[in-house]
């Protein structure tokens, strides 16, 4: 299978090569020729196997230039026990008494974060992808981080040979467990910056270091190219799709839904590429009634899924949902391309008006599709903290902000849908990784203030019964190796500046 932009300006490539470039030569994101199917017998098959023998069963359909040995060799050793402890996206149920609620836990891996699906295994394919090429030069992944992806794509790449990680994240922009994960992050190869600005102003600077022609040929003359560990690189995508299909077989496997039967996924997302995953699970034959896109109070995918209208020309808002702080959602352009018969013209002018203009509006087609699948909605802090305590309550489950989010999203939902179809609800990270805010809805507003991490955490392992991640875990007291902050500006000269230490 080969890979396309969609911007239609670039040659078609194999997925080896996708993975390897990150990004389409035009500027455009890549997305597979066709979309694979997958029947109702073969999905029922999947019940009964671990999420390694799945991910084997959904991944070979789009990386068709990877061998099964290689690929079987990459699951292995990115999904193991040492890894990911129970398993790595279990299905919780709420409560024993309710048929009709469950939560996928995408947040046992190394960091704590749903990033980790995708980000240890994506160090394995883009070094087989190397590989393949023949290429001999050094692969820099540049990152832009709203939290988790940084600290995830750090300890993927982490003294894996041939490569250097170097991870942008906003000053100010990210909780503190967070921020600590980042700035006490062990390995050589790795490089860790703040950017003075917000999300949107490090995403757009790492863009811009891909489009610069002149900086690429200085760095291939030194013998390193550049690759993107952000969910615009496909690689970073493919494997999220895999959760969502072993999502549906542990329902099947515990009894829970017939074949065929629909599920609804709720989805905390501000970057679209965990949600967009599950639209490809969907379009590949995946029984979704509908997709639940839930966002913080920079709710312009909410709006959009509303009205089709995207408009970034906004204040933007720092919240207790960090990740989600985002007015620019990249991977959106893929399902811009679905939503208008992949007409390449037409995803070039959006984005173009969302690049001059700011905003971009559907046509009443493509909103029609849009809103046939996708159902948007936002909750602001005190919302958020509200539904952390409320859930709590009735069933003894401590979630992280964002996962809150797509709670506080769907009740709203349902209330006036009266929409009874079983849901997932994806919690997208631990709640110890967002201890201030949890803490305060667990034990009274404004508790966290003046409290350490530390303690906090431990407060809250005592309260809810929940083991505290190893990666969490004495934060505070390991030594600091990146202290950088630069102005959003200086992003290239960094990248120079590190990569020729």
């Amino acid at each position: 299978m080969n890979y396309i932009s969609t911007r239609g300006q670039g040659e078609p490539v194999s997925s080896s090569a996708a993975i390897k470039q990150g990004i389409a030569s035009d500027g455009g994101l890549l997305v597979p020729e066709t979309i694979p199917q997958i029947s109702l017998d073969e999905i029922a098959a999947m019940a009964t196997l671990d999420y390694q023998q799945r991910a084997l069963r959904i991944l070979p359909l789009y990386l068709t230039d990877y061998s099964q040995e290689e690929l079987a060799e990459a699951v292995a050793a990115a999904y193991g026990e040492e890894r990911f402890q129970p398993a790595p996206a279990p299905v919780v149920q709420l409560n024993k008494y309710n048929d009709r609620e469950f939560m996928l836990e995408l947040w046992h891996g190394p960091t704590a974060a749903f990033k980790d699906l995708a980000l240890q295994l994506l160090p394995h394919l883009l070094t087989a992808a190397v590989r393949k090429s023949g290429e001999e030069a050094k692969v820099c992944i540049l990152v832009a981080t709203s939290g988790d992806t940084g600290k995830a794509a750090l300890e993927g790449f982490r003294d894996v040979p041939g490569t250097a990680a170097i991870v942008f994240y906003p000053h100010e922009g990210v909780s503190e467990a967070q921020k600590l994960q980042m700035v006490t992050q062990e390995g050589d190869n790795c490089f860790v910056v703040a950017v003075n600005g917000n999300f949107d102003d490090a995403q757009a600077g790492v863009k811009a270091l891909f489009a610069d022609g002149s900086l690429a040929a200085e760095l291939k003359s030194q013998g390193i190219i550049l690759s993107s560990a952000n969910s615009i690189n496909w690689g970073r995508l493919v494997p999220q799709i895999v959760y969502y299909f072993s999502a549906y077989a542990d329902l099947l496997n515990a009894e829970k839904i017939e074949v065929g039967e629909a599920v609804n996924f709720v989805v905390p997302t501000g970057n679209f590429g965990n949600i967009l995953a599950a639209w490809y699970a969907r379009s590949m034959g995946l029984p979704v009634n509908k997709l639940i896109c839930a966002s913080n109070r920079n709710k312009v995918l909410s709006d959009f899924i509303r009205n089709g209208h995207y408009d970034k020309r906004r204040e933007f808002y720092k919240t207790n949902t960090p990740s989600m702080d985002i007015l620019v959602s990249s991977n959106l352009e893929r399902l811009l391309f679905e939503l208008h018969g992949r007409s390449t013209d037409t995803v070039r002018q959006l984005m173009k008006d969302l690049e001059q203009e700011g905003h971009y509006q559907l046509e009443q087609q493509a909103l029609r599709r849009l809103q046939a699948v996708f159902v948007g909605g936002f909750a602001d802090d005190k919302g958020t903290v509200r539904t952390i305590r409320e859930l709590y309550d009735r069933s003894d489950h401590v979630v992280d902000t964002h996962t809150a989010v797509g709670f506080n999203v769907y009740g709203r939902y349902a209330a006036r849908s009266g929409d009874e179809t079983k849901t997932l609800f994806v919690a997208t990270a631990s709640p110890f990784k967002f201890s201030e805010a949890v803490s305060d809805a667990l034990f009274g507003s404004g508790y966290a203030k003046g409290r350490s991490v530390e303690t906090l955490l431990q407060e809250m392992a005592g309260e809810s019964g929940l083991e505290l991640p190893a990666s969490l875990a004495g934060l505070e007291k390991r030594p600091l190796r990146h202290e950088r902050l630069i102005e959003k500006d200086a992003m290239k000269e960094t990248v120079r500046q590190l990569l020729t230490m």
